[in-house]
């Protein structure tokens, strides 16, 4: 099978123009490791690229993706957790210091959640992923009509980010040095359509715009 093209063509400009520019970076980080500071987590929707927002070099962003960019609380089961894993890694090797939970407009997890939507396979692994998002929608409350359908999605986007912070400090290590301010946590909520970012105003959980 033959490897996308478009994939072929985007290595060969990326080869030829960032590669060159920064290569001594690439040398350095694979000579000396990672050490970013921050952590992004964010939706794995193709729109919403972390390193692409923030305009990120080589090694600034620790970067984990997901359906609706959820942190599910702790739980120590001896099952595999792929987020909590990532944050183990992030906060115990890499020694991160800040964690951003990014979420963004128009997400189709999020849509699929609301609207109770039909599996697209027998296993129903996003109806079963989402279902972690159910405190967050309690606390939004019921969609109402029509004409605020809009409106109800992007505060449940809003209150989606709120609970994955929330969950954030169920786990004991990390909570203990969120505690003692060695490492922050963010909520970040990006725009598809216009490009904008609003952060969440930790005293008052309102999603505030970004200067541009």
């Amino acid at each position: 099978m033959t490897f996308p093209q478009r994939l072929i063509d985007g290595y060969t400009a990326f080869a030829e123009g960032r590669l060159q520019r920064e290569q001594a970076r690439y040398h350095e980080l694979a000579e000396a490791g990672q050490s970013p500071e921050v952590m992004v987590i964010g939706c794995c929707d193709s729109r919403v690229s972390p390193e692409v927002i923030f305009d990120a070099r080589p090694g600034e962003l620790f970067v984990v993706r997901n359906v609706a960019n959820i942190i599910p609380p702790y739980s120590p089961d001896g099952q595999a957790h792929g987020v909590s894993a990532a944050l183990e890694f992030g906060v115990g090797a890499l020694r991160i210091k800040h964690i951003v939970v990014l979420g963004h407009a128009h997400c189709g997890g999020v849509k699929a959640f609301a609207q109770d939507s039909e599996p697209l396979s027998p296993g129903d692994f996003i109806g079963k992923w989402m279902q972690l998002m159910a405190p967050a929608a309690k606390k939004v409350g019921p969609m109402g009509g029509a004409e605020d359908h809009a409106d109800y999605l992007k505060r449940l986007e809003h209150a989606n980010i709120a609970n994955s912070l929330a969950n954030l400090m169920t786990f004991p290590q990390l909570a203990k040095l969120i505690e003692k301010g060695k490492v922050t946590t963010h909520g970040a909520y990006f725009g598809v359509a216009e490009g904008d970012l609003s952060v969440m105003d930790e005293a008052t959980g309102e999603f505030k715009p970004v200067g541009r």
